[in-house]
């Protein structure tokens, strides 16, 4: 469905740090920074990337945005988190762990990341 995410980040290399860190717990290689100072990772369905807002201003969360990863089980949502914590991330919202709702079980593990952006790992429980 989506080409491409793209968050803001007041500091490109404490941002790669954190999500090399988390993305790499999920399998995925390091970012890779342009010549304009952006870092991406890409897949074979997508590109995440990380970018200093192009109007000058600083990188802010957007209130009730979340940009979801998806985790293959529980334990690498688990090893994400703690990537994320031990890399300049915090967490938000409870624990990791099993939630039911409309979507059924869901493994969810948040963490909000060095610019504030709230971001999630979901495995879907069978």
């Amino acid at each position: 469905m989506f080409s491409h995410v793209m968050l803001g980040a007041n500091d490109i290399q404490e941002s790669k740090k954190f999500y090399d860190a988390i993305l790499g717990a999920m399998g995925y290689k390091p970012g890779v920074i342009d010549d304009k100072g952006r870092c991406f990772y890409f897949t074979k369905t997508g590109v995440f990337a990380i970018s200093k807002p192009i109007n000058g201003e600083p990188a802010c969360s957007g209130n009730g945005s979340t940009i979801g990863f998806s985790a293959k089980d529980p334990a690498q949502a688990d090893a994400w988190h703690a990537a994320g914590l031990a890399n300049g991330g915090s967490a938000c919202e409870a624990a990791p762990g099993v939630r039911e709702g409309a979507g059924g079980k869901l493994y969810l593990a948040y963490l909000r990341d060095p610019a504030g952006n709230k971001i999630c790992a979901l495995y879907r429980v069978e």
